[in-house]
């Protein structure tokens, strides 16, 4: 698919409805509006960040900064857009906004079957740290914790 620049930037509350058909197509239990308002109005931890073609909210990504620590809430890319590098774009912005914030590690987890994701994870230098067995609620997958330390 070829589209035109893709712009990221902050998620803010203009941003919602838009990111909620992103998180909905991309989650089998997907957070409720009202949890994205509560991210981005009141909780001074959360950093989230969107990509745009168009004006059109392809993807989504988040983080939140616990001291010098990032943990990686959520990526997630529309259907339509995926495999295009909108979330290789998406991890790379987290990561220089991590590096503003002076967070100097980060962590996530991952399904232990989401390969694609694990390998994007990869190419920025997280590394498997540790599982969580049934971790997610919808099928009790075990997640895969990875971390990044290295952000030089």
């Amino acid at each position: 698919m070829s589209f035109d620049r893709i712009e990221v930037s902050r998620l803010t509350l203009e941003d919602v409805d838009e990111v909620l058909i992103v998180e909905r197509l991309s989650f089998t239990i997907p957070w409720s509006k009202n949890a994205f308002i509560e991210e981005v109005t009141n909780n001074k931890f959360a950093r989230y960040i969107i990509a745009k073609v168009n004006g059109k909210t392809i993807g989504y990504a988040g983080l939140w900064k616990v001291f010098d620590e990032g943990h990686i809430t959520n990526v997630a890319v529309h259907p339509e857009y995926r495999r295009n590098g909108v979330g290789f774009m998406l991890v790379q912005s987290l990561i220089e906004l991590a590096k503003e914030e002076n967070i100097t590690k980060m962590t996530l987890e991952v399904r232990k079957s989401n390969i694609l994701a694990q390998n994007l994870y990869k190419k920025f230098g997280f590394r498997i740290e540790g599982f969580r067995k049934e971790y997610y609620a919808d099928n009790k997958e075990d997640a895969i914790i990875m971390w990044k330390e290295n952000f030089i």
